[in-house]
């Protein structure tokens, strides 16, 4: 099949799914407005420039914009065919950050990698190339998800190979989304509930003992029990959001009138600025915002109930679940109802890699919403 025969569409190809294209474009749209407003005093006193985070994800947004068109195009079934490079490139993509000269630290974490002058997250695209190699080999071993051997056991083997390169970064939060989105489509293409207690099993001790061997990560765990203690420290942030996220009401201070995003509130154009989205929009604005994203979620699942077969269904559901996932994460950190992860607000926060592997995920996705109807005029 040569590139051209990729790039045109079958002639039983149809239009991509319409409500996609929409709430995802409502999303960047959204979010770029959001962010310009979330990130313009810490863009300032960070580099002099107010516009020095909006003019990052409008690079990622350059890059992302053909990714997404070019990913649509393509017949999706082509990246099975080249599955176990996905994995081997997920496994280079996190050995990077350990290369010097190439890695770029911050604070204590090993997740950056600096390339001519650019920063890039590797961890970011290891969501979905992980996730195309697990698409690929879940259904080769469909029939044979019931048997141990050849089902759970190396699929543990594999996400343990991940899970590992991951921790030593530390970078929990996306560990954390890899192995709730992979295990999920595990349980998609037929296995077997009582397997998958295994890995949960194992993950909870993993993360126990994680916990009492990084400080930072139990002191999330300590602010999210108790937010009033050290509040002005190591709780800092969380006490922060809270106060944002209550200043803002029903309706919110309005656009571009938060208080905390004059520094009070850190990392406002990242981990924090659904709270600056809340002190602005108010719970109305917030909830517009989570039913966004949820009905993503649903136009996904709609279109991986109609998919041609099972290696569409199962991306179908991975990439709205690694989404939809990472957006509970960010925000449920940010509201306090679970322990702060560190994960970006896919299409909000700043992060050109992120905003970036997300458009060509969601480019896949309306690729396979483009072949849905062929399969349901057979049936």
């Amino acid at each position: 099949m040569s590139f051209k025969d990729l790039l045109a569409l079958k002639k039983t190809d149809h239009a991509p799914d319409k409500k996609l294209i929409l709430v995802s474009g409502t999303l960047i749209v959204f979010g770029l407005v959001l962010l310009f407003s979330a990130s313009l005093v810490a863009g300032y006193l960070r580099s002099g420039n107010s516009l020095y985070f909006i003019n990052h994800q409008l690079l990622g947004l350059l890059l992302g914009t053909p990714a997404i068109i070019i990913c649509s195009r393509i017949d999706y079934h082509i990246w099975r065919k080249y599955a176990l490079y996905f994995l081997l490139g997920s496994i280079v993509l996190l050995l990077l950050v350990f290369v010097p000269g190439l890695s770029a630290n911050y604070g204590k974490a090993h997740n950056w990698i600096n390339i001519f002058g650019f920063s890039l997250q590797p961890s970011e695209f290891v969501k979905i190339f992980f996730l195309l190699y697990l698409a690929a080999w879940l259904e080769v071993k469909q029939n044979k998800l019931e048997d141990f051997s050849h089902g759970m056991g190396p699929f543990m083997a594999i996400l343990g190979i991940i899970g590992f390169l991951m921790l030593l970064q530390p970078d929990l939060g996306t560990l954390s989304i890899i192995f709730a989105s992979s295990v999920i489509v595990y349980f998609v293409a037929g296995g077997r509930f009582k397997h998958i207690i295994v890995p949960l099993l194992l993950a909870t001790i993993c993360l126990v003992a994680l916990v009492n061997i990084k400080s930072n990560k139990m002191d999330r765990i300590e602010c999210y029990w108790h937010p009033e203690i050290s509040a002005d420290d190591k709780c800092y942030q969380t006490n922060q959001a809270l106060i944002a996220i209550g200043s803002g009401g029903f309706w919110g201070r309005g656009l571009g009138e938060s208080r905390q995003k004059f520094m009070y509130l850190p990392e406002v154009w990242s981990d924090s600025i659904f709270a600056v989205v809340a002190e602005e929009l108010g719970f109305v604005g917030s909830i517009f915002l989570l039913a966004l994203y949820f009905f993503l979620f649903y136009r996904g699942w709609a279109i991986a109930q109609k998919a041609p077969d099972l290696y569409g269904r199962i991306l179908a559901i991975g990439i709205v679940s690694w989404i939809l996932i990472q957006t509970i994460l960010n925000v449920g950190g940010t509201i306090n109802f679970i322990p702060m992860t560190g994960v970006p607000l896919p299409f909000v926060s700043s992060g050109g890699s992120s905003l970036l592997a997300v458009m060509a995920a969601v480019g896949i996705l309306l690729n396979i919403s483009r072949q849905t109807r062929v399969v349901s005029r057979k049936m």
